[in-house]
């Protein structure tokens, strides 16, 4: 069996450079699902900051330009998220589609104190969705994007904490944040900071682990469950909020479980009549049922597992973006000196079957026969290939038939011929 899934950080230091001022194996050893860093923008290596990313002008457009629909826009104020009704309805003419976003009421809103929070933005804004794969990439977890546009002195939240770690990229104006030691560290996804509120509440009075206004460049980083909030001061403020949904040793739990359902004595019932108001009656089910489950774990299969995560993983980074209509063309136009590459972002395994391969994708299963192996395994290196150079094929029509079916497929991508 072959498989490469990109690994987190290799070849790719300079994008994760962009959000920590610190090497990245430091980084991955010192503050990653640990400790808060923040990074001065005179500590990082981009003197722009950020505005090549996303800028309130790119805001602007977004918000009145680009048919936006909810759930792509939040708008909250005091704290609480205000009903969609607010500031959405129909686009007019040929868009009647109620839930478009309607500038002039998201203007009464912001000009009225609320924070705009433009969401998914690693799958809406190009210079975002490049960014976002390559991180992807370079910290080897599924990435989102939101962006929240704050005006001056106004504070969109109250103390919370996230369920996933954030990278907070300052972009625009400045902004005040206080930062406190978790209530609960390492909250799961199930675990959110409205189940703890009084206790949050609590801690935000105490003395702050990190009280700093961030300028336009500054990044901070957070792992999931540090409680923070922000508040916007003289001027309105954008930050981008890079959230990392980080795999976790529950959802190996999760799995293990979902796997131990092929047992047959963890999926016996309980004898018929069991009081379960009595916990007496319900210890020897327990113990039996622990000892069942430690036996079967004792003989789970690593790779069933580890094909259990990547399923739930690789959906959650999407490769980067092809463009349908160029792809179609160049299939049509496919010679043996067209060159082509692997998709970037594309994670893969390839696995022998017999007399057949199988490619297995973020959302399919390619089976090829086995005699394609060598050159799938070249077209999936990464490196730009001459089709005609395909190894262990006995035909340039074979070739050919290859790689339409993988371009079809969006496992690669047409490359421009190199200059004569």
């Amino acid at each position: 069996m072959t498989h490469i899934d990109p690994p987190g950080g290799r070849g790719r230091p300079a994008v994760l450079s962009r959000c920590v001022s610190v090497e990245p194996a430091k980084f991955a050893a010192a503050h990653w699902g640990r400790t808060p860093l923040l990074s001065r923008a005179d500590e990082l290596p981009n003197s722009a900051g950020f505005t090549d990313l996303f800028s309130p002008a790119d805001a602007d457009e977004l918000l009145s330009r680009r048919g936006l629909r909810t759930p792509f826009l939040r708008v909250a104020r005091d704290g609480e998220v205000l009903p969609a009704a607010r500031y959405t309805g129909g686009g007019g003419a040929g868009a009647e589609i109620g839930d478009q976003v309607l500038d002039e009421k998201v203007l009464q809103l912001y000009a009225d104190g609320a924070t705009l929070v433009l969401q998914g933005l690693h799958r809406s804004w190009p210079a975002l969705i490049d960014f976002t794969g390559e991180l992807s990439l370079a910290v080897g977890q599924p990435l989102q994007v939101n962006a929240y546009l704050t005006p001056p002195g106004s504070q969109g939240f109250a103390t919370h904490y996230d369920t996933h770690d954030v990278f907070v990229l300052q972009v625009d104006g400045r902004k005040h944040w206080r930062i406190h030691p978790p209530v609960l560290p390492d909250p799961l996804e199930r675990q959110p900071w409205g189940g703890r509120a009084d206790e949050v509440a609590a801690t935000a009075q105490g003395p702050a682990a990190l009280d700093v206004v961030l300028h336009p460049g500054d990044a901070l980083y957070l792992p999931r469950g540090w409680l923070h909030s922000a508040q916007a001061q003289e001027s309105s403020s954008l930050h981008l909020t890079v959230g990392v949904r980080a795999l976790t040793r529950y959802a190996l739990v999760e799995e293990l479980l979902a796997l131990a359902a092929e047992d047959q004595r963890l999926r016996a019932s309980l004898p018929m009549g069991t009081d379960l108001a009595d916990p007496d009656a319900v210890e020897p089910e327990l113990t039996e049922t622990v000892e069942a489950l430690r036996d079967w774990l004792l003989r789970a299969d690593p790779g069933a597992v580890a094909a259990r995560l990547r399923q739930r993983a690789w959906p959650a980074s999407r490769p980067a973006p092809i463009r349908p209509l160029a792809q179609a063309a160049a299939i049509t136009a496919l010679d043996v000196d067209s060159r082509v590459t692997v998709r970037p972002g594309l994670r893969w395994q390839l696995a022998e079957q017999g007399e057949r391969i199988a490619l297995h994708l973020f959302d399919r299963t390619i089976t090829l026969p086995a005699s394609c192996a060598p050159a799938v395994r070249s077209l999936l290196t990464g490196a730009v290939t001459r089709v005609g150079d395909l190894p262990a094929l006995d035909t340039d029509a074979d070739r050919l038939t290859l790689t339409r079916r993988l371009l079809r497929e969006a496992a690669l991508t047409p490359t421009p011929p190199e200059p004569r």
